[in-house]
């Protein structure tokens, strides 16, 4: 798809978005710039065409494969003929970067073959502020010839789609120090200037000096774009204590200008100080009655619907201090949690507070929050909930319009489809329950707890689980199960859809999946 059919077709898209996601439609098909739909964040695709089964060993129905790193907890996202996945160096594609990084890949959507790679160097001074080997784990999020995404550093970067392949494009010109690990992990001698396979990044903005947050495991963020204005979960938490936040009036929602990275805005909510692990969801956006709204659920266990900055189209100048976001509601998704010195319930399995992970899903008027105890610290307990999104102010009583109990932790966004949502948790078991009521249509055992979230296309359903296990299911009331296979590496990756091509991830290998002649 080239540039100017990829412009138009983003322009009737958002135009057209809220309207589908209140009639169910699935939105067009083609790239898919960003984790799930544009907004929404609906992860139900509407490609054709797409396989059943797939079979790496055999190569059925597969495509090309690409090798990662050793870890890769990011999602594939595709757009304008590029791949982009987020991965660990364990197995360096440029000898000039050794050891422990962040890697963003580029990867040509044809065959494969790397375009360029963004290589961010570890934070040393806490491996709790970017925990060993993890990666880049964020998905981008593309438009036009900017890629948007928040590194392994805490850090919200601009980058230009082609590397510095056509030249370094500016305003920031410094890749090669970004590039070039600090401390005791300092190359002996300076690295070779970046070359064509290098990324090219043109603004930067730094979520710890900036903003001031208190960076936490690592940094997982889908950003959101609305007209000119970048919105993100700003990856605060706790201390390597795990019982202390650093940082109390440290954002949790912040929006910056796309153009400049600009400090636009940020909640101000005080969620620091009851965030019991790290803000983990990212934020999503839908018209209610005919007003748009930012929905964010904070690593307090609280979902919140702000009013979305409006757009000027001009790009201010200045320093001025960040505006504070305007909340429309609140809802408290575990009412009966603990709401003060939350830590003490840390290594509590029985009880303690909500953290919420996957997105929150909009659908005609209607929120679906998946979330629960934290899955590395926290208790068992989880649910799927319903919210009524057209309310104001507190809602936490009259706002919930049912409430459906999962086995155990869940990481993953609810998808919704034809009426039925579909979900899985860790607890080892993939529901399929009616969207409407929040009655179970079906469960089925799964080997392996889940941390991405399944994907609706083509009447089936794709999910990927923690031991390697990756299943397809039919979409439906009757439960069918048509293909389970052995990856043999755990997948956290979403599978996604672009172009008559499945894209799934595992921890050491991309592949791209799609039908082919006996």
């Amino acid at each position: 798809m080239n540039a100017l059919r990829y412009s138009r077709l983003s322009r009737w898209v958002g135009t057209l978005s809220p309207l589908l996601a209140l009639s169910g439609v699935a939105l067009p098909a083609g790239d898919q710039p960003q984790w799930g739909e544009r907004w929404t964040r609906s992860l139900v695709s509407a490609e054709r065409g797409l396989p059943d089964s797939f079979d790496p060993k055999s190569g059925k129905n597969l495509h090309w494969t690409a090798k990662l790193g050793t870890e890769t907890h990011s999602t594939p996202i595709i757009a304008d003929g590029r791949v982009y996945l987020g991965t660990n160096n364990g197995d360096p594609r440029d000898p000039k970067h050794q050891g422990d990084r962040g890697v963003l890949m580029c990867f040509d959507e044809k065959d494969g073959h790397l375009l360029w790679q963004l290589v961010v160097p570890k934070r040393e001074e806490d491996r709790y502020h970017d925990w060993p080997k993890s990666g880049i784990a964020s998905p981008v999020t593309v438009e036009g010839d900017r890629v948007y995404i928040v590194s392994n550093r805490g850090e919200v970067l601009c980058l230009d789609v082609h590397g510095l392949a056509n030249g370094n494009d500016g305003p920031f010109r410094d890749e090669h120090a970004h590039s070039t690990p600090r401390g005791e992990n300092a190359p002996a001698q300076p690295l070779p200037a970046p070359g064509p396979l290098d990324a090219d990044i043109l603004w930067r903005f730094n979520l710890t000096q900036e903003a001031g947050i208190w960076s936490h495991d690592s940094a997982h963020s889908s950003i959101l774009i609305h007209g000119n204005h970048l919105y993100l979960n700003s990856g605060t938490g706790v201390d390597n204590t795990h019982r202390k936040i650093r940082t109390p009036d440290a954002p949790s929602l912040v929006v910056l200008d796309k153009r400049t990275g600009r400090y636009l805005a940020r909640d101000a909510e005080s969620i620091a100080p009851n965030i019991f692990h790290c803000t983990w969801s990212s934020p999503s956006l839908a018209e209610v009655n005919g007003r748009p709204l930012v929905f964010f659920a904070g690593g307090n266990g609280v979902v919140y619907a702000f009013e979305p900055l409006a757009d000027s189209g001009v790009s201010a100048e200045g320093a001025a201090p960040p505006a504070q976001l305007k909340k429309i509601w609140q809802f408290d998704f575990d009412p009966t949690g603990p709401k003060a010195d939350v830590h003490r319930f840390t290594t509590n399995r029985v009880e303690g507070p909500s953290n919420i992970y996957g997105m929150p899903l909009f659908h005609a008027n209607r929120l679906y929050v998946a979330g629960g105890g934290d899955l590395f610290w926290g208790k068992n307990e989880a649910f799927l909930k319903c919210i009524d999104a057209t309310k104001t102010g507190d809602i936490t009583r009259d706002g919930e319009v049912w409430s459906y109990p999962l086995q155990k932790h869940v990481f993953g966004t609810p998808v919704l489809h034809e009426g039925l949502i579909y979900l899985a948790d860790c607890g080892r078991t993939f529901h399929c329950l009616e969207a409407a009521t929040g009655r179970a249509v079906w469960t089925h055992a799964i080997n392996g707890e889940v941390w991405a979230s399944p994907l609706v296309a083509d009447g089936k359903v794709y999910l990927g689980t923690r031991s390697g296990a990756f299943y397809v299911f039919a979409t439906g009331r009757e439960k069918r199960l048509l293909s389970e296979s052995q990856l043999g590496r755990p997948i956290s990756a979403t599978t996604t859809a672009a172009n008559g091509t499945l894209y799934i991830a595992t921890m050491t290998h991309l592949y791209a999946v799609k039908k082919t002649a006996p």
